[in-house]
C-alpha cells in the first residue's frame, strides 16, 4: 500500500510538473555573423525581419559569444556545460562520453526530446538519446537543409509528437544557413530576396574587391533564407497554440564562413545574436549591453529555466536573473578555444576577452606551419592569394591568416574587426598582463592541456613539442575509427510486399523470411498519397510465411497517385531493409 501511494504521488507531482512546465525550443542558425542580424549593428537594413521581430518581442544580449569558432565543437559547449578540452569534443568526432548532455537532462525532467539537423554535430548521436530525429520525414528520406518550409513542418511534427507523448517539448532545430553551400542562381530552394553584390558591406576584416562582393551577396542572401526558415518556425510555433507557453532561444553557432571569422577566435568569430523570447518573464523589446553570457553557461541556464537539477562538473552559471531583469556580478569575461579543423589539422588557440579587450594565445605559430581551415576553400581566400603578389597589405595580411603570431591583443570597442595587434604597446601593457593572468588561471583551473604551452609561451621548442604531441595523438585517433570502421553490409531481403487497390480498399500482402537469429521483427507499412501519410500500421512477424493488412482510401483524395513503404526493424535509423511499391489498380 505504501508503495502504491509513493507512485501515486509521484506520478501526479510529475503531472503537475509538466502542465505547468514551459516549452524550450533553441534554434540556430550556421555561420552567420552576429552583426548580419539587423538588430546587431544591422548591416544591410531589413535583411533579416524575423530575426528583428524576435528580437522585439524578447531580450538581445549585445555581449554574448559562443567559445569555438567551428560548429561542432561549439554546439557541443551548448549542450554539455563544459570546455571541449574537458568534455573531449575538440573536433569533428563523436566521444564515449561518461556525462550527461542537453537531451539527457530535459528527458530527465520529464520533457519530450526532438532535434533537426546537425545531428551528427549534437552530442550525443540519435537515437542514443533524443526522442526524435525531426529531420527524417515519414517516407524514411530526410529534409533537405535548404529547405525554408520544411522547417516549420519539423517543428509542427515534433510538437505534435510531445503532445502525443502527453510531455513539455525541449527542441533543438537547426537551420543550415547561411552555411556553404550558399545560395546560388537557379537554387531550386527559394528565398525571399536575392541581394546584389553592389549591395554587400564587405566586412572590415576582409578587403573590398569585385571577387569578394560577388561572394558575399550569396553569403547575405543565404542569412535572408535562414531568416525565412525562422520565420517558417515561428509561424509553426504560433499555429500550435504553445507560443506563449514556449521559451524560444536564437543564436548563431559562430561566424560567417570566410576567412578572419569561421575557425577563429576573432571578435567577429564568437560574437552570436543571442535572443530570448519567454512570455512573462522576459520583458519585450529590452537589451543587455553590460553583462558578458557565453555558449559554457546555456545548460546551466536551461536547467534553470525549467527547475531542472544542474548536471555536475558544470564549468559555466547560469544567467537566469539576467532574464528576470535583474543584475550579476563576474559577467565581465569570456574564455575561448580552438582545437582542430574538421580534417583533424591541430592548430591550438586560446583566447580571453573581455567587453573591451580581446587577447590570443597560438602556440602552433612558428613562422612556416601554415593553419589550414575550412575558409581556405572560398573565392575570398583565393582572391587573396591572388593579389597578395602585388598588394603589401593583403600580403600581410595573408600571411597572418596563414602563419599568425604566438600572441595578440586588440581593443574590440575601438577595433572590433582585430586589425591592430597592440601586443607590443606600451600603453596597453597593464590590460596584457591582466588578460594573461586571467587566461593562466582558466587554464588550471579547468585542466587544460594546452597550460604548459602558455607558460613557456616564449619557448619555440616546448610550443612545438605541445603542438607535435597533440597532432600525434588526433592522428592516431583518426587512424584508429578507420581502422575499426566497420564495413558496409547489403541490406536483407526479409519481405516482399505488393499492394493492390479495388473501391476505396487497399490490400498489402507481405511474404516474410525471417532467419532464426532475428526472431521476431516489427514491419512498418505506410500507405502514402503523393509522398504524404494517410496511415500507418505497425506487425510483427517471424519465420517464413505470408501476411496480409488493408487500408482505407480516404473520399477526398484528389489523386490516385498511391504507395506503399514498408520496413523491417524497431525503427527507421536501424532498419534492415525498406521496400516501396506502387498500389495496383
Amino acid at each position: 500500500m505504501n508503495r502504491f501511494i509513493t507512485l501515486l504521488l509521484l506520478s501526479f507531482s510529475c503531472s503537475l510538473i509538466q502542465a505547468g512546465a514551459p516549452n524550450l525550443l533553441v534554434i540556430t542558425v550556421d555561420d552567420m555573423s552576429c552583426d548580419s542580424a539587423g538588430v546587431f549593428d544591422g548591416v544591410i537594413p531589413d535583411l533579416t525581419p524575423h530575426m528583428d521581430q524576435l528580437a522585439s518581442e524578447g531580450l538581445r544580449f549585445e555581449m554574448a559569444h559562443v567559445q569555438v569558432g567551428n560548429c561542432y565543437p561549439s554546439r557541443n559547449v551548448m549542450f554539455s556545460g563544459q570546455y571541449p578540452h574537458s568534455s573531449g569534443v575538440e573536433g569533428f568526432y563523436q566521444v564515449n562520453n561518461d556525462y550527461p548532455v542537453f537531451c539527457d537532462v530535459m528527458k530527465k525532467a520529464g520533457y519530450f526530446t526532438a532535434i533537426r539537423g546537425k545531428v551528427s554535430h549534437s552530442t550525443p548521436y540519435q537515437p542514443y538519446a533524443w526522442d526524435a530525429d525531426l529531420t527524417i520525414k515519414e517516407d524514411g528520406k530526410k529534409e533537405h537543409i535548404k529547405d525554408v518550409v520544411s522547417y516549420g513542418t519539423s517543428l509542427t511534427k515534433g510538437i505534435y509528437l510531445a503532445k502525443q507523448a502527453n510531455k513539455p517539448f525541449a527542441i533543438n532545430i537547426n537551420i543550415s544557413d547561411p552555411h556553404k553551400p550558399f545560395w546560388f542562381d537557379g537554387d531550386p530552394h527559394g528565398v525571399s530576396r536575392i541581394y546584389t553584390a553592389e549591395e554587400s558591406p564587405i566586412p572590415g576584416f576582409l578587403f573590398d574587391d569585385p571577387a569578394v562582393r560577388n561572394e558575399l551577396a550569396l553569403y547575405y542572401t543565404s542569412v535572408r533564407r535562414a531568416d525565412d526558415a525562422l520565420g517558417a518556425i515561428l509561424s509553426a510555433l504560433q499555429k500550435s497554440g504553445q507560443e506563449e507557453n514556449t521559451i524560444v532561444v536564437f543564436l548563431s553557432d559562430h561566424g560567417m564562413p570566410l576567412p578572419f571569422a569561421k575557425t577563429q577566435l576573432y571578435h567577429h568569430s564568437t560574437r552570436t545574436p543571442l535572443m530570448i523570447r519567454w512570455p512573462g518573464v522576459v520583458t519585450p523589446d529590452t537589451v543587455d549591453d553590460q553583462h558578458m553570457v557565453s555558449a559554457i553557461d546555456f545548460l546551466p541556464t536551461f536547467c534553470e529555466m525549467i527547475n531542472a537539477p544542474l548536471p555536475d562538473n558544470q564549468q559555466g552559471s547560469s544567467f537566469l536573473p539576467l532574464l528576470q531583469g535583474k543584475n550579476q556580478a563576474n559577467r565581465d569575461v569570456v574564455f575561448k578555444e580552438y582545437n582542430e579543423n574538421a580534417g583533424g589539422k591541430r592548430n591550438p588557440m586560446r583566447g580571453v576577452q573581455t567587453p573591451q579587450y580581446l587577447y590570443l594565445f597560438n602556440p602552433w605559430s612558428d613562422g612556416t606551419d601554415v593553419m589550414r581551415t575550412a575558409t581556405q576553400g572560398t573565392k575570398t581566400y583565393k582572391r587573396m592569394q591572388e593579389l597578395a603578389a602585388t598588394s603589401e597589405p593583403i600580403r600581410k595580411r595573408l600571411d597572418l591568416f596563414e602563419h599568425r603570431i604566438v600572441e595578440e591583443l586588440y581593443d574590440v570597442q575601438e577595433d572590433p574587426d582585430c586589425l591592430i595587434n597592440l601586443i607590443d604597446s606600451k600603453d596597453h601593457h597593464s590590460a596584457l598582463v591582466k588578460l594573461r593572468d586571467q587566461l593562466k588561471t582558466w587554464m588550471h583551473d579547468t585542466d587544460d592541456h594546452a597550460l604548459v604551452a602558455f607558460e613557456s609561451r616564449n619557448d619555440l621548442q616546448i610550443r612545438r613539442a605541445y603542438v607535435d604531441k597533440t597532432q600525434k595523438e588526433t592522428d592516431e585517433r583518426r587512424a584508429a575509427k578507420r581502422k575499426n570502421k566497420p564495413k558496409a553490409t547489403k541490406k536483407m531481403k526479409l519481405i516482399k510486399v505488393s499492394a493492390t487497390q479495388e473501391d476505396n480498399v487497399v490490400t498489402v500482402s507481405i511474404q516474410h523470411t525471417i532467419p532464426k537469429q532475428l526472431e521476431i521483427q516489427k514491419v512498418h507499412v505506410t500507405l502514402k498519397n503523393d509522398g504524404k501519410q494517410i496511415e500507418r500500421k505497425i506487425l510483427e512477424v517471424s519465420g517464413k510465411g505470408d501476411t496480409e493488412l488493408t487500408f482505407s482510401v480516404p473520399d477526398t483524395l484528389t489523386t490516385s497517385s498511391l504507395r506503399i513503404a514498408a520496413f523491417v526493424g524497431a525503427d527507421y535509423p536501424t532498419n534492415l531493409q525498406i521496400v516501396q511499391e506502387e498500389v495496383q489498380r
